[in-house]
C-alpha cells in the first residue's frame, strides 16, 4: 500500500512535464523556444533540489556545474573544422576531438560529476554562511576560467555552432531522465539519512550517519545532473559564459523556493511558474495575442512582474506553492481501518 500510495510523488512531476511538452508542440514556432527553455530550467532546478532540497544548505555553484556541461557537450559537438576558424586558441586534443550528440550528453553529465565530487571533497565539511560563500567562490572561478581561457573554449564568444538538436522530444526525455533519477536517490537509504541530517544533525551523528559523505554523495550526483542539464541547454541555443552566471544563480535558487524547496514537486512547480511567467512578459515585450487581444508590455516588464509574484508567494506562503511537500494519495483514517480489522473473519 505504501508503494501505491506513494506513486504520485513521481508521476505528478512527471505528468507535469509532458503537459508542458504537448502544449509547446501546439504553439506557434515563435513560442515553442520559451517552452523548451522552460524544460531545460527544469531540468537544472532538479539538479538543484537533489542536493538543496534533501541537504539544506544552500548552494550559489551549481550553476558551474551546468557551465562546464554546456562547455563539454559544446566543444566536443562543434565541427573540427569551424573549431580551427572560431576557437583559433582551443588546446589540440580538444579541436581533434569530436562525439555526437548523446555521447556529448553523457560526458557533460561525467564532467559536472567529477568537477562537483572534486570541490565537494572540501567544501562538504562546511556549513551555513560559510558552505554557501564558498560554493560561489567555485561559482566565480568557473565563470572566470571559462570567459577568459581560449584553450579550453570560446572564450568571450558564443557556441554558436553547436548543432541545435535539443527538441520536444529529447529534452522531455532529458528532464524526465533528471526527475527519476532525483526521486529514485531521495526514496533509498542515502537520501533518507541526508534528510536526516538536514532536520537534526546532532542526532543523526548519534545514530552513525555521516554528514560528510552523505552530503558530497549528493553534491557528486546533483553536479552531474547539473551538467546533464547544461549539455541539453547548449544544444538548444548559442550560450557564453556570461550567460551562465549570477543571473541564471539566482533565477533558478528563486525558481526552487518559489515552488517549495523540500520536494522534487515543488522544484518542478517552482521552475514551471517562474520561468513560465518571466518566459511569457518576455516574449510580450514584441507582442503577444492573448485571447483575441494584443498585449504589448516594456522592456524589463518581465523583472518587475516576477519580483512581484516572488515576493507575494514567499510572504503568503513561506513554505513555497507546494509547501515542501510531494503528492500522494491520502492514508485510511485509523478509525475506518480498525473497523475493517473488526469486521474481518477471525
Amino acid at each position: 500500500m505504501s508503494l501505491v500510495r506513494r506513486t504520485p510523488e513521481l508521476l505528478a512531476p512527471a505528468l507535469l512535464i509532458l503537459g508542458t511538452a504537448l502544449l509547446g508542440l501546439e504553439v506557434s514556432s515563435y513560442l515553442q523556444i520559451y517552452f523548451l527553455d522552460t524544460l531545460v530550467k527544469v531540468a537544472i532546478v532538479v539538479a538543484l533540489y537533489l542536493f538543496v532540497g534533501n541537504s539544506g544548505v544552500v548552494s550559489f555553484g551549481h550553476i558551474s556545474f551546468v557551465a562546464l556541461g554546456v562547455w563539454t557537450a559544446g566543444v566536443l559537438t562543434v565541427p573540427e573544422d569551424q573549431k580551427r576558424a572560431i576557437m583559433p586558441g582551443l588546446a589540440h586534443f580538444l579541436v581533434t576531438t569530436s562525439v555526437g550528440n548523446v555521447p556529448s550528453l553523457a560526458l557533460a553529465a561525467a564532467v559536472g560529476g567529477v568537477a562537483a565530487l572534486v570541490v565537494g571533497l572540501p567544501l562538504m565539511r562546511l556549513s551555513g554562511l560559510a558552505a554557501g560563500i564558498a560554493t560561489f567562490a567555485v561559482l566565480e572561478i568557473t565563470n572566470n576560467l571559462l570567459t577568459y581561457d581560449q584553450s579550453i573554449g570560446p572564450g568571450l564568444n558564443a557556441f554558436s555552432s553547436v548543432p541545435q538538436t535539443t527538441g520536444f522530444r529529447q529534452v522531455t526525455i532529458g528532464v524526465l531522465i533528471c526527475v527519476m533519477v532525483a526521486y529514485a536517490y531521495q526514496r533509498t537509504r542515502f537520501g533518507r539519512m541526508l534528510r536526516a541530517t538536514r532536520e537534526d544533525r546532532a542526532a543523526a551523528a548519534a545514530a552513525g550517519i555521516s554528514t560528510y559523505r552523505q552530503r558530497l554523495l549528493a553534491f557528486t550526483l546533483s553536479g552531474a545532473l547539473a551538467g546533464f542539464a547544461g549539455g541539453l541547454y547548449v544544444h538548444l541555443q548559442p550560450l557564453q559564459a556570461g550567460g551562465l552566471y549570477l543571473d541564471l544563480t539566482f533565477i533558478t535558487l528563486a525558481m526552487l523556493v518559489v515552488g517549495g524547496a523540500g520536494s522534487l514537486l515543488g522544484a518542478v512547480v517552482g521552475a514551471l511558474a517562474v520561468n513560465g511567467i518571466y518566459s511569457f512578459f518576455s516574449a510580450a515585450t514584441n507582442g503577444v495575442d492573448v485571447l483575441g487581444w494584443h498585449l504589448k508590455v516594456h522592456v524589463g516588464t518581465a523583472e518587475i512582474v516576477l519580483g512581484m509574484l516572488m515576493t507575494v508567494v514567499l510572504i503568503l506562503r513561506p513554505g513555497g506553492l507546494t509547501g515542501g511537500r510531494e503528492l500522494s494519495l491520502p492514508r485510511r483514517r485509523r478509525a475506518v481501518a480498525d473497523l475493517e480489522k473488526a469486521r474481518a473473519p477471525t
